[in-house]
This record gives C-alpha cells, structure tokens and sequence, in this order.
C-alpha cells in the first residue's frame, strides 16, 4: 500500500479472487478484486476505487504499491497515483478523485469458450502512456534470426491458443502474455520527482495452461506446480526461446508527456548462451525482476532471481536521462527487492536483501564510493 498522509487516502491495491484462472463459480465483474482502492485514513471508508482487470482469469492482480507523485501535466500541477501491472499498461490518476489522467477504453476482448464460464465482455485499456512491455502474442512477435528459426517457432505458436492479453484460459494449451510472472511485478517500479520520470523494469514470459471443463488446471509433463496452479514456459526451436528479445527491460516514461524517453535491456540474458550468443550478441535481457532504486544523479538496477540459467547476479548504474550503463558490479547473490540507500556517519550506503529460496538469506551493503 501507498499513502498520502495530507490528503488522508491510504491507496491499496488488490489481489485477482480466487481461482486465479477460472470464474465459473463467482460471476460477475468481482468487485473489489484487480482494483486500485483509494481509503479515508481516519474513517476506513472508500474514497474511490477502479478496477483494472473484470472477472480476471489471468492472475492480472496489482503486484506492487501504487507510486505517488507531484507532475506538471498540460501546465497544470497534478497530484497523481501510478500503478504498473502485470499486463504491461500504466493506470494514472488524480489522487484525490480518482480521475483518469488520461482516457481509459473499455474495449471488446475474446470469450471464454469453457462450460460455466463467463468472462467480462470489455476490459479497461489505458490510451496513454503505451504498455511498457509485450501484450499478447502474434507472429511478429516471434524469434526471426534466420527464416528457418521463424518457420519452426510458427509452427510451435500453432500449437497453442493464443492472441490478445485478454485471451481466457481454455480446454488447449492458452499462452499467457506477459503472464502472471511478467509485465511490472512486487518489485514495482521507481519515481524522480525531479525529472518527473517513472521507471519500470519488466518482463515478459510467455506462460501457459490448459483447464477441463471443470476449470480446474490440467498438469504437463514440464509443469512447474505452485499455489496459482500448473504453468510452464511456451518454448521455441531449437531450445530457443519462442520469442525474439528483450526478455526483460527497463523503461523510462516521462509522466509529464506520458512518452516513453528509453528503453534498455536488463543484462545479457540468453545472450551469455554461445548459441544464443552467435545469433543475437546484444544484450537480450533476463527474465528475472529486475530490483530498482532512482536516486538524485543515477538509476540502480539489480537482477533478479527468478531466471537463474541466464541472469546475473549484478548490479547496474545507469544514467537517468538515456539508460546508458555506467557501471556494473557482481554481487554474492541474486538481488530480491528493491535496494535502499542511506547516509551513515557521511558515508552513502546501498544496502538490499538476497537468498530467494536458498540459503545463506542475508543483507547485504555497498558502500559508495565518491
């Protein structure tokens, strides 16, 4: 949750009801569930509230706490709330009333075709800023190195169901893009106040799952189980990915324009892979969520843990205004959670946890150097 303390509004994002993938039994749109909720601090009571994603069967909850900020927008000063989500788009709006900054569409999406289920016939889309991230997948969007890989990973997508975002679940195997591990997750993302700028790092993975037509999640041989169900990668030729780069990003959105100022890869990714390497030698980004801290003079950015084959465990300064790569220092471990930094004694330190699901489980500090 995020508060703003003059305005007396704790603003609390909420998670997807369950079952995450299959609405059978709660129909309807699932109020307050995939909503951003705005909450008088003194008497509990909703101020206003939006909701993101209706009768969501993606797994599409706000992952992380909405950031606030102060922008100049059309010469006007605006107090605004920004929450990045899972599917790649940017909800903006007036703190105080809940106004949308920009216009949000509610659209036509595809049908559920399982027995007992019905999904929302529309879903909100943001017209502005444009999705940080990969929506839905087409072929364009699939690996293209040489015409032979792209003819083998059109042959793979045929395998699949697949389309827009707001694809449903179904009895085939249903890609999931950017999927529930994807878009801006609980790493959030980091506001400069001063240069009005949000920046999110992301990922997309192209996920998928098959449900009977009892809804419950039908299990493959590389399914990876957890609580949300049975999911595994939708793979490409070769041992390739089944989509062409990045895999993971940062982007810059200027929030007094709304335009997007850069966009970088977060590390090397498949490309430390000499297969992948010969192909495509620029960085192509990891899969893992990136951890994010903006200071006054420099963006830290440190890999994830999540996508242990292709990550690093490295932590990057870049340079706010182009996303160029200033530094890069290897780390003793995964970064999980965005780093902090403080003055001690005056000396700066950076200081961020590690260990996501192995031990030793520690904090670890940096001292900067001038």
């Amino acid at each position: 949750m995020s508060a703003d303390l003059e305005l007396g509004i704790v603003y609390a994002p909420v998670s997807t009801p369950t079952n995450n993938f299959y609405g059978g039994d709660r129909p309807g749109d699932g109020l307050f569930g995939d909503s951003l909720v705005a909450i008088d601090l003194k008497t509990g009571k909703r101020r206003w509230h939006f909701q993101t994603v209706h009768h969501g069967v993606w797994d599409y909850d706000l992952p992380a706490a909405p950031i606030l900020g102060d922008v100049t927008i059309a010469g006007r000063r605006r107090k605004i709330v920004m929450q990045v989500t899972k599917h790649a788009f940017l909800f903006v709006f007036d703190r105080a009333t809940g106004e949308p900054i920009w216009p949000i569409e509610e659209r036509p999406v595809p049908q559920s075709t399982l027995p007992g289920e019905r999904t929302s016939a529309t879903q909100p889309h943001p017209t502005w800023p444009l999705p940080f991230d990969r929506q839905g997948i087409t072929p364009d969007d699939l690996i293209d190195f040489t015409p032979e890989l792209k003819a083998e990973a059109q042959a793979a997508l045929a395998g699949y169901l697949h389309g827009s975002i707001f694809t449903p679940p179904g009895s085939k195997p249903t890609i999931i893009m950017p999927s529930f591990v994807g878009g801006a997750n609980w790493n959030g993302a980091a506001f400069d106040p001063e240069t009005e700028r949000l920046f999110v790092p992301s990922v997309n993975v192209p996920l998928h799952i098959a449900l009977d037509d009892k809804g419950n999640i039908r299990a493959t041989e590389q399914a990876e189980v957890e609580v949300a169900g049975a999911r595994v990668i939708a793979r490409g030729p070769r041992g390739l990915p089944l989509l062409k780069p990045p895999y993971g990003r940062t982007t810059c959105i200027d929030m007094a324009s709304g335009e997007h100022r850069w966009m970088t890869p977060n590390g090397r990714g498949m490309s430390r892979l000499p297969a992948f390497r010969a192909l495509h030698p620029g960085d192509a980004g990891s899969f893992g969520r990136a951890q994010i801290l903006a200071t006054k003079t420099l963006l830290f950015v440190g890999e994830g843990p999540q996508d242990r084959i292709t990550a690093e465990p490295r932590l990057r300064a870049l340079d706010k205004a182009s996303g160029a790569v200033l530094a890069t220092l290897t780390l003793p471990d995964f970064m999980l959670g965005a780093p902090m930094t403080y003055m001690a004694d005056g000396e700066q330190y950076l200081v961020f946890s590690t260990g996501y699901r192995r031990l030793p489980q520690r904090l670890v500090a940096m001292k900067v150097m001038p």
